[in-house]
């Protein structure tokens, strides 16, 4: 049978009470200020992440496009071990926007000849890249690592404010300890 409690108080630790010791109290205020800051940082900390990344992931769309290249050599015809529908690396060729030749690797059929068209992805630059992520692609990407970052983030002041705590905590027994030496031999006196 559980023991009875009474009625639950709210707020109870800031209600005045004459057992009431001054580490009591500091610890009350801790634990507001620890969960306070806390909730912010992590909600602060997420909200700026996903921002910066959803952002980030808008600036390659708009300077990302597709370019149309040419292999340069023919590749090799797919394995019958492999999947048939798993591409192989080769040697493409392209032209940036400003008119220069570029070459570099890019995933292609396998079994492509020498001149087989492939679209590939380049930066503004004329460099490849990867496709970029769709708008919801970046949206879910960005709410995850709004997450996990935000509570990253939180773990740092709710970490601290455990560590303050186990601190007073230490401290209240060291104090007891004290008064304990100090008062405890005198319940062996007799009165009478």
């Amino acid at each position: 049978m559980a023991a009875f409690r009474g009625p639950r108080v709210w707020l109870w630790r800031w209600r005045r009470n004459p057992l009431r010791r001054r580490s009591d109290e500091l610890e009350s205020w801790l634990l507001l200020a620890t969960w306070a800051l806390t909730l912010v940082t992590g909600l602060l900390a997420g909200l700026a992440t996903a921002h910066a990344v959803e952002s980030s992931l808008a600036q390659q769309r708009a300077e990302w496009h597709p370019v149309l290249a040419l292999t340069s050599k023919n590749t090799p015809a797919a394995s019958t071990s492999a999947a048939s529908h798993e591409r192989v690396w080769a040697e493409v060729r392209w032209t940036a926007a400003d008119g220069s030749p570029h070459t570099g690797q890019a995933r292609v059929e396998p079994g492509s000849t020498a001149g087989t068209p492939v679209v590939v992805w380049t930066d503004r630059d004329g460099r490849l890249v990867t496709k970029p992520a769709s708008a919801s692609q970046a949206g879910l990407r960005a709410g995850m690592s709004g997450v996990l970052v935000g509570a990253s983030a939180a773990a740092v002041p709710l970490g601290g404010g455990r560590l303050l705590r186990r601190r007073l905590e230490r401290q209240r027994m060291e104090q007891w300890d004290a008064e304990w030496e100090k008062f405890g031999p005198q319940w062996g006196w007799k009165t009478g």
